[in-house]
């Protein structure tokens, strides 16, 4: 029997509250694993310590999956949570529906522009948004960016489903949603108004104008280890709740949510359930794209090539682990000094982190879409370092495993997919290419900063351990760089 109701489910597991008692007033684009552990799990416990009608619609973007395992479901889904100290379940009811959007935009548009709606929240991964960051705007040549600004009424990408919600919104009197970004993005508030300002001024200038003055866009950074749902996944949560649960997910026990506290409209009382308001989003931010987003890119590209499947096999290698700390501790040192924040016990926390033996993160899926990524986690270090003289060997490590990767060599693993949004101009400059040619396409590609393309030395390191990478195994590379 498939779970549909909370009455199939024991009582200690149900949500504190009767999730019919409230409504929506939020809806979530990029209906994932992330969002379902952390937003929805924050808003769950928001709702059940001081209520309010802040149910979620969750909207996937393109694939159907995610509404067909919640829709039959009512919603309702199993969060598994996994830590040294054991594991915790209970079933969340903050989802009070689930849809997709693709081919179809109309009920999602008529969501959020519904007068109840105050809160439209996103997790769609970087390379969804469109954005132009040097233009602090939108790419009119991404593909999505470009149908929806050819058919604006009929959007299907992220910045014209905001922009035409909040159209309609505007005609019919409404005052504007608040729009929350949740994805590992630099100042991701900041961004995200840059592009649908932007966006909306190539469409109705009048309108630009309104978002620019009237919509609110808090950034907020966050923070919980997910990976994909498993088959295993599945047959425990079956165990615990006593019925078929295909939306169930399971995640760490570790949950962060730093939020800049700018909602016209009302939100959740997300500080109870642990979320920090802070006027600072930038500096947490920050801290944890170039530590934790930043180690785990680096621990991806070489663990997976040293056969590391599991983040949890990258660290039950002692070099490689050793490496790990290495990059954590280069990327804490590069950091402003922030009251109140210590990044050295923030690394130690890291690392326990990627320790946990209950949560099977697989550094294939960390290693995708890394011309999005490592510019923000790696490259955006390299200047403070410089700064700073500090050594940047961990980062040039970091970038030639990148472009290890990006070759597809496989001399010390199988054949594998290229995973990344530029994956036919990346296979271009790197497969069947010596080192020192991968580095000098590279520092010319728009996402390597200009300041760090000239910036010789590094290069040349890189190179010579990209070198090594290219025709040696990874075991033997790691060991080797460990002992230095």
């Amino acid at each position: 029997m498939r779970l549909t109701s909370l009455d199939q489910v024991p009582e200690a597991l149900r949500p504190g509250y009767d999730p019919q008692a409230h409504g929506v007033g939020i809806v979530h684009l990029g209906l994932g694993a992330f969002h379902k552990a952390h937003q929805a799990a924050l808003t769950d416990l928001a709702l059940a310590a001081a209520g309010g009608d802040w149910r979620i619609l969750g909207v996937s973007l393109r694939s159907p999956k995610a509404s067909d395992e919640l829709h039959p479901q009512n919603g309702l889904f199993t969060l598994i949570a996994k830590g040294a100290e054991g594991t915790e379940a209970r079933v969340i009811g903050a989802i009070a529906d689930a849809i997709c959007s693709a081919g179809n935009p109309e009920p999602a548009l008529a969501a959020m522009a519904a007068e109840g709606t105050k809160i439209v929240s996103l997790t769609v991964t970087e390379k969804a948004y469109g954005l132009d960051r040097a233009a602090h705007g939108c790419d009119p040549a991404h593909p999505a960016v470009a149908a929806d600004l050819a058919n604006p009424a009929a959007p299907q990408g992220v910045l014209g489903l905001l922009t035409e919600a909040l159209r309609r919104r505007r005609a019919a009197g409404l005052a504007p949603f608040t729009v929350l970004c949740c994805d590992n993005l630099p100042e991701n508030g900041v961004l995200l108004r840059g592009a649908v300002v932007d966006f909306a001024r190539r469409i109705d200038p009048a309108l630009s104008e309104w978002i620019a003055a009237e919509v609110a866009f808090p950034s907020t950074m966050v923070d919980r280890i997910t990976p994909a749902a498993t088959p295993a996944t599945l047959a425990e949560a079956q165990a615990l709740i006593g019925c078929e649960d295909l939306a169930a997910i399971e995640t760490e026990s570790f949950c962060q949510w730093v939020i800049e506290d700018n909602f016209p409209q009302g939100r959740p009382a997300w500080e109870k359930a642990g979320a920090i308001f802070t006027d600072n989003v930038t500096a947490f931010e920050m801290m944890k794209l170039r530590m934790l987003n930043g180690s785990h890119s680096m621990l991806a590209y070489v663990g997976f090539h040293a056969g590391a499947t599991y983040v949890r096999d990258v660290m039950g290698c002692a070099p490689l682990a050793r490496l790990v700390r290495r990059h954590l501790t280069a990327a804490a040192a590069t950091l402003p000094e922030i009251p109140g924040i210590e990044p050295a016990a923030y690394a130690v926390a890291l690392a326990r982190r990627f320790e946990n033996p209950e949560i099977a993160h697989e550094t294939f899926q960390i290693a995708m879409d890394g011309s999005e990524k490592m510019p923000q986690r790696v490259f955006s270090a390299v200047a403070d370092a410089r700064a700073k003289g500090i050594d940047c060997r961990a980062f040039t490590f970091a970038t030639a495993a990148w472009a290890r990767h990006l070759s597809g060599a496989t001399h010390d693993c199988a054949a594998y997919e290229l995973r990344d949004p530029r994956a036919g101009e990346l296979r271009a400059l790197a497969q069947g290419r010596e080192a020192d040619e991968i580095v000098a396409a590279l520092r010319k590609t728009a996402f390597v900063p200009a300041a760090l393309a000239a910036d010789d030395a590094y290069w040349d390191e890189v190179t010579k351990l990209l070198a090594e990478m290219l025709f040696e195994p990874m075991r033997d590379v790691i060991a080797r760089e460990a002992a230095v």
